[in-house]
């Protein structure tokens, strides 16, 4: 199983295992949080050294969903690129390559915190601060309900950090689909003030559903109540 699909504001939608949403009703492919350029930017502003793979990866990631879904519209939800500078500076290969997985269909940049100016005339699509199209999409969470990212939920199963979809009954939250981006629990006070009570659907082999936010309840038993172990 490659994705998972679930209820949003009326809306079906497939969470796939890859971390990209996929909304059939718009032949839609959502993705968050590419960071293009990450391992540029960190050596230019003179952070950790990291190998000059990324870019590749996670275009390679996209590129295999793009062949899946075979979408009308692609979306990505902020921070395409670590920063302005780093989408103005990808090599003329990897613009291509964005220029060929656009042709023919409609490509959105969302502005990210991250990379907030317009995008390089090199690349395919327009820029826009949110989209308003059935689903409110954005790249950090507001006034919901909304599709956002942003915090790169993620979740912890048998020792493994994992990346994964934050569902609430306000705010869809998407997982980072880049190669070289961290993750924050759904247990951090900034997530769960915006999902108190939901569910987290991890990525990888396949999609795995968690609740989220749920308090257990006592159990009942002769004699009064007793709180579980």
């Amino acid at each position: 199983m490659t994705a998972h699909s679930f209820d949003f504001n009326g809306q079906r939608l497939d969470a796939r295992a890859s971390g990209a949403l996929f909304w059939p009703a718009r032949r839609c492919l959502v993705v968050s949080d590419l960071h293009l350029g990450k391992s540029e930017r960190m050596a230019r502003r003179g952070g950790a050294l990291l190998p000059p793979y990324e870019t590749e990866a996670t275009l390679d990631r996209l590129e295999a969903e793009i062949a899946a879904t075979d979408p009308d519209i692609v979306v990505s939800l902020g921070d395409g690129f670590d920063d302005d500078a780093a989408g103005r500076g990808l090599p003329d290969a990897v613009c291509q390559r964005l220029r060929t997985m656009a042709d023919g269909r409609r490509w959105i940049w969302i502005s990210g915190n991250h990379d907030p100016g317009a995008i390089c005339p090199r690349m395919p699509g327009q820029s826009v601060d949110a989209l308003h199209d059935g689903l409110v999409l954005r790249h950090e969470a507001g006034q919901g309900p909304d599709v956002s990212g942003h915090y790169h939920p993620c979740v912890t199963l048998a020792g493994q950090r994992l990346r994964c979809f934050l569902v609430g009954r306000d705010h869809l939250i998407l997982p980072a689909f880049g190669t070289y981006t961290g993750g924050l629990p759904v247990t951090d006070a900034a997530l769960a003030r915006l999902v108190p009570q939901g569910i987290a659907i991890a990525c990888g082999g396949r999609p795995f559903v968690l609740p989220v936010g749920l308090q257990r309840q006592p159990r009942k038993k002769a004699g009064g109540w007793r709180r579980p172990f």
